[in-house]
Formats: C-alpha cells, sequence, structure tokens
C-alpha cells in the first residue's frame, strides 16, 4: 500500500469479515489506517464456511446487520472512500451477482465458475472466449433459475446449495 501511495496508484483493499473480526474491520482506526495510505475502496467479504467445523466464523443475521450498518456510517464519513459488502449489498441487486451477472471466477486452470466458492465449471476460457463462457450451459441455469435469488444463511447461496449446482453439472 505504501509503495501504491508513493506512486499516485488508486488501489483498494479486500476484506475477509468473520464473526471474529467485524467490529475490528468496520472500526475507524482500521479504515484510517486504510485511508491514510491511499486506499479509495474497501470491499467487505463475508467468511464463507467451506467445512462445517469454520461455519461459526460466517456473519450471521445479526453481523450482517451490524455490518450494513456500520458500512453505512462509513460511507457518510468518508465520502473519498467507495464502500461495498459482499454478499450483502446483493440484496439492492436482486441477489447473487455470480454466473455471470455481475462477474464470474476464472480458476488456476482457466475454468471459468460462478465464483469462487463455488468451484464448478462446465468451460475453460482456454478453449473458449469470455463471451462464450458466459453463456456457459452452467451460468445459464444458473442465472434463469432461482437459485442466485434464494436467501442463506451467512456467506454464499452457491456453496450452500452445492448439490444443487452439482446437479446443473450433469
Amino acid at each position: 500500500m505504501d509503495e501504491f501511495q508513493k506512486r499516485g496508484l488508486i488501489f483498494g483493499s479486500s476484506v475477509t469479515v468473520t464473526t471474529k473480526n467485524i467490529k475490528e474491520v468496520a472500526s475507524d482506526s482500521f479504515i484510517e489506517s486504510l485511508s491514510n495510505r491511499g486506499c479509495k475502496a474497501v470491499i467487505f467479504v463475508e467468511f464463507v464456511p467451506v467445512t462445517e467445523e469454520s461455519r461459526e466464523l460466517a456473519p450471521g443475521d445479526a453481523e450482517r446487520d451490524y455490518l450494513a450498518g456500520e458500512i453505512a456510517r462509513l460511507r457518510e464519513q468518508y465520502p473519498e472512500m467507495v464502500f461495498i459488502s459482499f454478499p450483502g449489498d446483493e440484496k439492492s441487486s436482486g441477489g447473487c451477482l455470480a454466473a455471470g451477472r455481475g462477474f464470474f471466477h476464472i480458476n488456476s486452470h482457466g475454468g471459468a465458475e460462478p465464483c469462487p466458492f463455488s468451484p464448478y465449471s462446465d468451460v475453460n476460457i482456454r478453449d473458449k472466449s469470455l463471451k462464450e463462457a458466459m453463456h456457459s450451459a452452467l451460468f445459464t441455469a444458473l442465472r434463469s433459475g432461482d437459485l442466485l435469488a434464494d436467501d442463506h444463511r451467512g456467506g454464499c447461496v452457491l456453496y450452500e446449495k452445492r448439490d444443487q449446482v452439482e446437479a446443473l453439472l450433469v
């Protein structure tokens, strides 16, 4: 961050939010430390559990409400910065933005996945264009169904409904 600031580059920060760090990462002292280094955007990404043992780290309704309130406060207090909550801001966008509704993820092997938390792919960008990948059978099925609009307990609807996502691949 210091090097970006020295070079006059605009940059942002992605912060994973857990039940253990939510108050710290939404605090004025944390945001001021980022701002003082030249950070202009902060994306708060809710922790997505990948095992049942880590589920307690995923923010629940109370934590998401707290974070939403803090982000509203931060947006007013730091108008020079952009604050995004993921997936918190998805409600105002009609649900999950995965599978080409706003973005998709490309894994290290070139597989186009709905998102990093839903590591399923039926197309590889080494063989297809990005435009073709956007119209893969998996992405099309996800966008045309109700899965992306469903509520979830915390983290990622596609992770929680992974059995249904996997079924779309057959």
